[in-house]
């Protein structure tokens, strides 16, 4: 007679496979949690302004306003879209002129404030009723990166990276997060901080080398990029990539593109799939990530608006 089998799920293994599939589900949910898993923190007050700003309206522009595919203009913005083709990629450029700091702002997906919250940058745009938007830092990506936002702070958790503060008096600020503090930044006037990095142009000077890459992505990109020729005169650059049409930028072209544009502060924003410039309701770029074609949905954007 066979001998009968012994159990072999005796309680050593028993307890190796039970702290096994724990582990691989406890990985499982991190990994949604941190990528996935919507988490809304903070709802944004319909009409939230920064302080000194409430007074600017739609109706405060002020005559009637002249736009075309590429123009638009009234009493207090002016924007002009370019689209040039360096380095074998579809570059586009929007030159920005605000009579008030109040006009540059930036708007959460779903107008909130949370983790792995996202909305196409268009989506987002047109819910604000924008005149011309790009994606932002993509903020809801990770937990750290000061968010100052419309001159209210929302996340005061940085690291050693630089980031980007727009200033009430119109001025871009580089800064290491942690050699400032979020709330002092906020006390000295900051009303927007974006945190992706890295600085491409500082005192005029281009801040990358042409090895300078964002974490381990390729050395040509579709890229995202703002920066600053004068207070309240603000150059906003999107480029294709990752295409038959556009190869994309590396950090270095893209810092020379805004050097040249005259920029004496420029930053390096989300790029890949998030770059996107919608202007006057529509996406004026041809956002891709290699994969796929059409917008990819961020947490964040950049704006020109009332």
């Amino acid at each position: 007679m066979a001998k009968p089998m012994k159990n072999v799920f005796k309680k050593p293994y028993a307890f190796g496979i039970l702290y096994g599939s724990l582990l691989v589900s406890f990985s499982i949910f991190v990994l949604l949690d941190t990528f996935v898993i919507p988490k809304g923190i903070t709802k944004v007050v319909e009409g939230e302004t920064a302080e000194g700003t409430e007074g600017v309206t739609e109706e405060a522009a002020g005559g009637e306003a002249l736009y075309t595919d590429s123009f638009y203009r009234d009493d207090k913005i002016t924007v002009n879209i370019t689209v040039t083709r360096e380095y074998e990629t579809q570059i586009y450029i929007a030159d920005i002129k605000l009579k008030n700091i109040s006009l540059l702002k930036t708007a959460f997906a779903r107008n909130t404030y949370g983790r792995n919250i996202k909305q196409a940058t268009s989506e987002i745009a047109e819910e604000n009723k924008a005149i011309l938007a790009i994606n932002g830092d993509y903020y809801g990506f990770r937990d750290y990166g000061y968010v100052i936002r419309n001159g209210t702070l929302y996340r005061d958790n940085g690291n050693a990276a630089e980031a980007l503060a727009v200033m009430a008096d119109g001025s871009f600020q580089i800064f290491k997060e942690d050699s400032v503090s979020a709330s002092s930044l906020l006390e000295e006037g900051a009303l927007q901080v974006l945190s992706f990095g890295p600085v491409l142009l500082e005192d005029s000077t281009i801040m990358v080398s042409e090895d300078t890459e964002v974490g381990k992505a390729m050395l040509s990109n579709p890229r995202t990029a703002m920066g600053m020729v004068s207070p309240l005169h603000y150059v906003f650059v999107v480029s294709d990539g990752r295409s038959e049409e556009s190869t994309g930028l590396s950090l270095y072209q893209l810092a020379m593109i805004l050097q040249e544009l005259d920029c004496s502060t420029a930053y390096n924003l989300d790029g890949g799939g998030s770059s996107t410039i919608w202007f006057n309701g529509k996406v004026i770029n041809n956002p891709t990530d290699g994969r796929r074609a059409g917008e990819r949905q961020v947490s964040d954007i950049v704006y020109i608006g009332y």
